[in-house]
C-alpha cells in the first residue's frame, strides 16, 4: 500500500488547475503540499507536461530534499520549497507560477503598491519583492538560496508568513503559500489579479495614491478580523 497516496493526491489535485487559471504555460510552475505528522512533501516532477501528470507521479521528499519515494525527478523549485517548509512550520502548500503580471512585476523588481480594496481584501500591505539574488549566490545552491531570498525579505520588512502569504522574487517570479496546497494556489490567483490590477491602474493614472488606511482596515477586518462578516 502507498503510504503517501492522500498526499500525493492533495498535490496533484492542486497543481491542476494552474493551465486553466492562466497561471502557466507548458510545463512552467509546481505546487508542493506538507504532511507534517511525516515529515515530508510531495511536490510536481520536472518538466511533464501537466495533461501527462498521475498522482503516484508527484515525488515525495523529506525537509533535508532527500526522495523518499518517486521516479521521476522533482521540479527544479524543490529545495526552496523544502527551505520554507523547515523553517515556517505553519504552512501547508506552495506554489510557484510564471504568471505574466506577477513575473512582470519582479522583473520591475517592485513591490505591489495596495491600491485598491480587493488586494485589501487579502493583506494590509504592499506585496513584497525580494531584492535580486547576488552573484555568488547564483554561482552556489541557487534554488536553497531561492528560499533564503524569501526568508532574508520577510525578516528585512518584520512580516509575517501567516498574514503575508505572498512574495515576488526580484527578475524572477512570484511564490505563494498557505494552509494547504490548495490555498497555496489560491493566492497565486490572487496575487496574479492585484499584479494585473494595479498595472492597469497605474497605466491609467501614473500617480494613483496608496489606498485610506481606513478602506485598509476595514476591507481586511471584514474577512479576517474577530468580527468577521464576509461569507457564510
Amino acid at each position: 500500500m502507498n503510504s503517501y497516496q492522500t498526499l500525493q493526491e492533495a498535490c496533484y489535485e492542486a497543481n491542476m488547475p494552474l493551465q486553466a487559471l492562466g497561471l502557466v504555460i507548458y510545463t512552467f510552475g509546481n505546487v508542493s503540499a506538507v504532511d507534517r505528522n511525516a515529515g515530508v512533501f510531495a511536490i510536481k516532477p520536472s518538466g511533464v507536461p501537466y495533461e501527462l501528470l498521475r498522482p503516484e507521479d508527484m515525488v515525495i521528499l523529506d525537509f533535508d530534499n532527500n526522495i523518499i519515494q518517486g521516479s521521476k525527478r522533482p521540479s527544479s523549485d524543490t529545495k526552496t520549497h523544502a527551505l520554507l517548509y523547515k523553517t515556517w512550520d505553519e504552512i501547508g502548500g506552495i506554489a510557484h507560477t510564471h504568471a505574466t503580471y506577477s513575473v512582470a512585476w519582479a522583473q520591475a523588481q517592485r513591490d505591489i503598491p495596495i491600491l485598491g480594496t480587493t488586494h485589501a481584501d487579502h493583506l494590509t500591505t504592499d506585496i513584497p519583492c525580494a531584492r535580486p539574488m547576488e552573484d555568488q549566490l547564483i554561482e552556489g545552491n541557487y534554488e536553497h538560496n531561492t528560499g533564503i531570498q524569501i526568508l532574508d525579505c520577510f525578516q528585512e520588512r518584520d512580516l509575517s508568513y501567516k498574514e503575508v502569504e505572498m512574495v515576488l522574487i526580484g527578475s524572477h517570479g512570484p511564490f505563494t503559500w498557505g494552509k494547504d496546497a490548495a490555498k497555496a494556489v489560491y493566492n497565486s490567483k490572487v496575487l496574479e489579479a492585484v499584479a494585473q490590477m494595479a498595472f492597469l491602474t497605474l497605466q491609467i493614472n501614473p500617480d494613483a495614491p496608496r489606498l485610506k488606511d481606513a478602506l485598509i482596515r476595514k476591507h481586511h477586518e471584514r474577512k479576517h478580523g474577530k468580527n468577521a462578516y464576509y461569507g457564510q
